[in-house]
């Protein structure tokens, strides 16, 4: 702790020596000029000087300049270009006001890096994906969703139809870091993966960092997925929602007190099950949930937030099995602006994470889940137009909670049983810059230092020599023998593990419309996923590091090769290659369900993934839409521990279960006038690494699958079309209100989203059997603003 604070002391001292600089600083405020919203990521440039800068998360920028006559011009996508001239003889704050421009809204769909025509930045494998453009591509149901549009992007896959969340370059799904208002979101997911957890009404700004991931972001060695909720209208009440097939959202929004505060609150339902319950089907699965955001200005130099999101799924079948999981998140947040080139915000977030299994048949009931608490203070220091710092600590507390099983009834013959909580403290601080070295050269470069304690805890289980033993004659792995079970006060520290994380980006401008980068990632992931939603009793359970399970870490490295080709398009490609140590993997025959032991079950292996990206995209016109096509690998490999031992799949490499070699996606969309727009999207994937069995036996009248090497063979390919058009017929009135129709799968295909064998009815062998989930499904969804 005594490392911490100094180290936070010197970073704190160590941000004012720009200070002693004899230069005149422009800050400020950008906001949407309707609604009073600030807009994080505007282009703030100054022509005489050719230097710039761009709003942060909050609207806030600063600029340090000499003193002179300048034009400030401001630029966004969807609104219309601001210029105004100003004479700088003293620091100066100035608010600016961006005005929507609705017929450019369309024209742009995607933009990388979040300034597309800045080459120069040194941010790479970074994606933005518009709210506008996730609105009108078709869908699964009619309803719009984000994490489904983000795989329509280089690097990004999932496991199928029906699985939840998302991988990203070969990543499994735990090792996401998903923000929402800076608080974590466990679960991404509604309905098994069938839609995800963010209203798309309430979204402001979505970032996807693959790689390149700034030194303020920790805790995940895959991706980081930044979402931010819309403050509210301050100047008007508002409304908007729509009417689906299967779910409905309604948003609402207002001044508290005008252009000082705000109140955004919006909901959204599924109601299917409502139809299956009028034909007697005693199944049902449905999803709720709730978005709120209060705002208010106290001065020009501070502001509150409070931000919230609830959210509920319930899978049930028949009266034997029901599911009930989701997500509860609170922050509340103060942003400062401590000098004119100092901003600084202070959150205090709560997270929690539940997950319930009611299993009528057994005759018990079993609840789990993760809190924390987090505390953090982050710093953007403006020192001048080429050098940017931010700097910060991040403290959390957790609380897991694996597990506990009660009787539904008296003739249950389920005692009650509770798991053994687990709790943990994890902090960090970090530094990074953004630095202009040359004319052509960039970087932002940083460093994290991330501490994990897992602290004491009720029962804490003693192995003679590891938790999994094994058995050389029988080459079996099994759960060793508990020695002795001791019980620690929470304030003992049962293990700590220190890291250094160094992050460094690099762009070289080769001209005005070219440019190369390259990244260097180092990263630690202290939480780890204990799931097996392939089984009967599906199972979401995470634990934390500790003295039998070591933090995974990641090595990745990065380049590419940028260009815009005018105006209207521009590519991207990039080539990426990451290693992670300490990846678990299961034993053979692993039980998940209510194990108080996990660390018996589990192995630790090494993952690595490679592969190209390329993103090729039209900006301008009636047409416009972007190629993406990934060619990669992702592997896994479980060694023994001794060279007795044969580990996982014999200790040789082994597909992931989302390794997936090709991935093209084509999305396009059309404005035919201002009434009509279509939009098309088209993808084809390499099936899923599946293991098949290639031999039988008979062994006491049972039948014994033989089956090959781990995940050595494949699913058949995936691929689809989907269309979909938007009538917009008043757009030009104060009740705006749109219909959107879409056809998800247009040629009917069966994808296979699992092959298992069974006994032929009809002739002597064994046949395979394809489960495909979705087929064609039309879509119709009615919108509405006022």
């Amino acid at each position: 702790m005594n490392f911490n604070h100094y180290g936070f002391l010197f970073l704190f001292l160590f941000s004012f020596i720009g200070q002693a600089q004899q230069r005149f600083t422009l800050s400020g405020t950008i906001t949407d000029a309707a609604s009073n919203e600030t807009l994080i990521g505007v282009n703030v440039i100054i022509p005489e000087l050719g230097t710039g800068t761009v709003t942060n998360s909050y609207g806030f920028f600063s600029l340090e300049l000499p003193e002179g006559n300048y034009r400030v011009q401001i630029s966004y996508l969807g609104y219309q270009d601001f210029s105004e001239a100003i004479s700088l003889s003293a620091n100066f704050q100035k608010d600016f006001q961006l005005k929507e421009a609705s017929e450019n809204l369309e024209e742009v769909v995607i933009e990388s890096n979040s300034e597309a025509l800045n080459l120069k930045k040194p941010e790479m494998s970074v994606n933005k994906l518009s709210i506008g453009t996730i609105k009108k591509l078709p869908v699964v149901f009619g309803e719009v969703d984000v994490v489904r549009s983000l795989l329509l992007l280089p690097g990004v896959s999932n496991a199928g139809e029906g699985s939840s969340g998302f991988n990203v370059r070969g990543g499994a799904v735990d090792q996401n870091l998903i923000l929402l208002d800076e608080a974590t979101i466990y679960n991404s997911s509604h309905l098994f993966g069938l839609f995800s957890v963010f209203n798309p009404d309430a979204i402001k700004d979505l970032k996807l960092y693959k790689g390149g991931i700034p030194a303020e972001y920790g805790g995940r060695v895959s991706s980081v997925l930044d979402i931010y909720q819309r403050d509210g209208n301050s100047r008007k009440f508002e409304m908007q929602g729509g009417i689906g097939a299967i779910s409905s959202r309604l948003l609402a929004e207002g001044p508290i007190i005008k252009d000082k505060g705000a109140f955004l609150v919006g909901g959204r339902s599924s109601y299917a099950h409502l139809f299956l319950k009028l034909s007697d089907n005693p199944n049902s699965a449905y999803f709720y949930d709730l978005n709120t955001k209060l705002n208010y200005k106290i001065d020009s130099s501070n502001r509150l937030l409070l931000s919230g999101y609830f959210g509920r799924d319930v899978f049930r079948i028949s009266q034997n099995f029901d599911n009930t999981y989701g997500n509860a998140v609170l922050n509340l947040r103060w942003n400062h602006v401590l000098t004119d080139n100092i901003f600084t915000n202070l959150s205090l977030i709560y997270s929690d994470y539940y997950y319930g299994l009611q299993l009528n048949f057994v005759g018990f009931d079993w609840n789990s889940g993760i809190t924390n608490l987090n505390v953090k203070y982050d710093f953007d220091h403006f020192l001048n137009d080429h050098f940017q710092l931010k700097y910060g600590i991040q403290n959390t507390y957790y609380q897991f909670d694996p597990g506990e099983i009660e009787p539904l009834d008296e003739n249950s013959g389920i005692n009650y049983f509770k798991l053994t909580n687990k709790y943990a403290f994890e902090n960090a601080m970090y530094i990074s810059a953004e630095q202009q070295l040359s004319e052509k050269l960039s970087a932002e470069y940083g460093i994290r230092f991330s501490s994990f304690y897992r602290l004491g805890q009720e029962e804490f289980n003693v192995y003679e020599n590891s938790p999994v033993s094994y058995d050389a004659e029988r080459a079996v792995y099994s759960e060793a023998v508990i020695q002795e079970t001791i019980s620690y006060k929470r304030g003992k520290v049962l293990e700590r593990f220190h890291n250094l994380e160094p992050r460094i980006s690099l762009a070289y401008s080769l001209d005005e419309k070219q440019s190369v980068k390259l990244s260097y990632n180092r990263m630690a992931q202290y939480l780890h996923l204990i799931s097996n939603t392939s089984s009967p009793t599906p199972l979401d359970v995470w634990t934390p590091s500790g003295p039998y399970i070591e933090p995974q870490k990641l090595d990745q490295v990065a380049a590419g090769y940028f260009r815009n080709f005018g105006e209207d398009y521009s590519l991207e490609v990039e080539g990426f290659y990451k290693k992670i140590q300490n990846r678990l993997d299961y034993i053979d025959g692993a039980n998940l369900i209510a194990n108080n032991a996990v660390e018996r079950i589990l192995l630790k292996g090494r993952a690595r993934a490679y592969g190209t990206e390329i993103l090729l995209r039209k900006n301008t016109g009636n047409l416009t839409g972007w190629l993406s096509y990934t060619l990669s690998r992702s592997e896994q490999q479980t060694p023994g521990r001794s060279p007795e031992e044969i580990g996982i799949n014999n200790g040789d490499w082994y597909l992931s279960n989302y390794d997936k070699t090709h991935d093209l996606s084509a999305t396009a969309s059309y404005k035919l006038n201002e009434k009509w727009s279509f939009n098309t999207n088209f993808i084809f994937q390499t099936g899923l690494a599946t293991t098949y069995p290639n031999a039988q036996y008979e062994y006491e009248g049972i039948t014994i699958p033989v089956y090959e090497a781990r995940n050595s063979n494949r699913l058949p390919s995936y691929h689809r079309l989907d269309l979909s058009a938007t009538l917009t017929p008043n757009k030009q009135k104060r009740f705006q209100s749109s219909w959107n129709f879409g056809i998800y799968n247009v040629y009917n295909r069966k994808n296979a989203y699992s092959i298992s064998f069974r006994e032929s009815e009809n002739a002597p062998g064994n046949e395979a059997v394809r489960l495909s989930l979705f087929g064609i499904i039309p879509s119709v969804t009615y919108n509405f603003k006022f």
